[in-house]
């Protein structure tokens, strides 16, 4: 019976150490947004450490040498790692470049810097912002815009606030690259990127998947969310709130905790009869039929055929630039 628990408990600690010692050679490697000769140094000699307490294991006198000197490095890296703080000073890439923010005067809303971007390619744009003055009065309700690119389970989703007729103000969630910095689901674990909520023109945020992504290209699928226009209201102001929370105060951007999706998330729960939590929401490419399922989509027909309403990527294409790109990429969807 003793042999056993020493085994558990030798098992154990050896998960634990090859845990700890790939978080923090991962978290020294990436550093504080950039990687240099001395961090990965000392991410090849914390991971070395970490290697020769794993195999101290076995060896009870070296184990009680080596395990708390890598108990101290390992302590070390945390606590800087605890200190690297989120920043709004960086040398952003220009799509990143300006924060969305607003101010109030009663029931009108002015949100500044939205984007509308005019593309000739992914990478090949020439920058554009404007300013509109909204009445929440006017909101009508709210979008989900799912962009697959990888297969079923991963979709980028996006909210579209729609104040009626070719009205709608699409945010998407992302993180906030520097330039010449590229996205990594890994670096994304290990405050790499700065949150932010891109407010933009569809014609931009949904065109720019639609129209000039190709490798790989993506589809998008936008569907009607069910739920009362009071609803609508609290989740845009909140959604407005964060928005000028992030341009005081940044946060990062997290892989699994705080991403596009989560986000969103996190976000209706100034509703009362928010969605519970489901692992559809980590999974976020099953978002629409976790909707669905729940009721907030039309339900009056099957899924399938409900989603194949939703594919928009023709429609997006086909209006490009026109001014009533909104309008367009929904008339084939049937309001409930």
């Amino acid at each position: 019976m003793g042999f056993k628990v020493k085994f558990i408990k030798t098992i154990l600690m050896g998960l634990i150490l090859i845990i700890t010692t790939l978080w923090g050679a991962f978290a020294v490697y990436f550093g504080d947004s950039h990687t240099g000769i001395v961090q990965t140094c000392v991410s090849v000699v914390f991971g070395l450490c970490g290697l020769a307490a794993l195999i101290s294991l076995g060896f009870p006198r070296w184990r009680k040498r080596i395990l708390p000197g890598y108990a101290f490095l390992f302590a070390a890296i945390l606590t800087w790692w605890l200190f690297i703080s989120p920043s709004n000073e960086r040398q952003w890439q220009p799509d990143v470049a300006k924060l969305a923010y607003a101010t109030f005067d009663g029931d009108r809303v002015t949100v500044h810097n939205i984007r509308n971007f005019d593309y000739r390619s992914e990478f090949d744009y020439q920058p554009a912002y404007y300013n509109k003055t909204y009445d929440l009065n006017k909101l009508e309700g709210v979008d989900l815009i799912a962009v697959y690119w990888m297969g079923s389970a991963i979709a980028h989703t996006i909210l579209s606030f729609n104040f009626g007729g070719n009205e709608h103000l699409a945010v998407s969630i992302e993180a906030r690259k520097e330039l010449g910095e590229g996205y990594s689901t890994i670096k994304g674990f290990f405050k790499q990127y700065e949150l932010i909520y891109i407010v933009a023109d569809e014609r931009d945020v949904i065109r720019l998947r639609t129209n000039y992504r190709k490798n790989p290209p993506e589809e998008a699928y936008l569907y009607r969310i069910q739920g009362s226009q009071q609803s609508a209201r609290r989740l845009f102001l909140e959604y407005m709130k964060k928005i000028n929370e992030l341009n005081v105060e940044p946060v990062f951007y997290k892989t699994l905790l705080d991403n596009c999706t989560t986000a969103i998330w996190f976000n209706t729960r100034i509703n009362p009869e928010h969605l519970p939590f489901s692992w559809k929401v980590l999974l976020s490419g099953y978002v629409p039929e976790y909707l669905y399922e729940s009721k907030r989509l039309d339900s009056r027909i099957p899924f399938s055929e409900l989603q194949k309403q939703a594919h928009i990527n023709s429609r997006a294409q086909a209006a490009d630039q026109s001014s009533d790109f909104s309008m367009r990429i929904r008339v084939a969807i049937k309001q409930p």
